[in-house]
C-alpha cells in the first residue's frame, strides 16, 4: 500500500512525567504516519482510556513513580483486547526485562536511540513484531538454562534466528526463499512445540531455556 494512503498508527503515551509525554506528543504528532489518540499520567486513568480509544500502540516508560511498566502489563493481561506495547527506559534491570517479555510486551527501546530507530519501533510492534533492544537480548541469553529442550528443524531454527532479529514473516520468508504462509505455519508448529500462544512468549522461552539451539 502507498504510504501517504497507509491509515496512520493509533497511539497512547503513557507516563507520569508530563515533560516526557509532552515531547513524544511533539515527535510523533507532527508525523502523518501517527495519531496520538490519548495520554494519561496515571495508570487507572489510562486502563479505562485504553479500553474506550482502542489504540494500536501503547508507549511507556518503565519508572512511573508509583507504578511501572509491569503493573501496566498486568492489569493489561485482565482486558479482552489488547494493544501492542512498547516500553521506552533510560536503563532496566534483567529481571525486569525478563519479566516484561514473559507477560508479553511488544517491545523494549532505550530512550537514547534516534529518532529514526523509534519510528521503526513503533511501526514494528504496530505490525505484530517482538523488537527487543539488543543490549537486553544478549544480558538474557547468558541467563538460558538447558533443561528440558525440544529438537528444532533447520526451518524452525532459520525462523527462530529471524524472530529474535526483530524481522517482520515477509522478511524472513523472502531472506528463506519461502512464502508468508508458510513462515506462518513455522511459527504455528513451535507455538505448539513450545506451548506459547504468542510471539513474545516464544522469545521470552527460547532466550531463557533454549537459546543455544538457533
Amino acid at each position: 500500500m502507498d504510504e501517504s494512503r497507509r491509515a496512520p498508527v493509533r497511539l497512547y503515551l503513557l507516563d507520569d512525567h508530563t515533560l516526557f509525554r509532552e515531547g513524544l506528543l511533539r515527535l510523533l504528532g507532527a508525523d502523518a504516519r501517527f495519531e496520538v489518540v490519548g495520554q494519561s499520567g496515571t495508570l487507572a486513568q489510562a486502563i479505562v482510556q485504553i479500553a474506550s480509544l482502542m489504540p494500536d500502540v501503547v508507549i511507556l516508560d518503565y519508572d512511573m513513580g508509583e507504578y511501572n511498566a509491569l503493573d501496566y502489563m498486568r492489569r493489561q493481561a485482565e482486558q479482552a483486547r489488547r494493544p501492542a506495547t512498547l516500553v521506552v527506559t533510560a536503563g532496566l534491570s534483567e529481571r525486569d526485562a525478563l519479566a516484561l517479555i514473559r507477560l508479553g510486551v511488544s517491545g523494549i527501546c532505550r530512550k537514547d536511540v534516534s529518532t529514526d530507530e523509534l519510528i521503526d519501533s513503533i511501526h514494528a510492534v504496530a505490525m505484530g513484531r517482538v523488537l527487543i533492544d539488543q543490549r537486553y537480548l544478549q544480558s538474557l541469553v547468558a541467563q538460558g538454562t538447558h533443561e528440558s529442550r525440544p529438537s528444532f528443524t533447520d526451518r524452525e531454527r532459520e525462523v527462530l534466528r529471524g524472530l529474535l532479529r526483530g524481522q517482520s514473516n515477509k522478511l524472513i520468508a523472502r531472506q528463506l526463499g519461502s512464502s508468508e504462509s508458510a513462515i506462518k505455519a513455522t511459527f504455528q508448529q513451535l507455538f505448539n512445540k513450545l506451548d506459547v500462544r504468542s510471539r513474545s512468549q516464544l522469545v521470552m522461552v527460547i532466550l531463557q531455556d533454549y537459546r543455544d539451539l538457533v
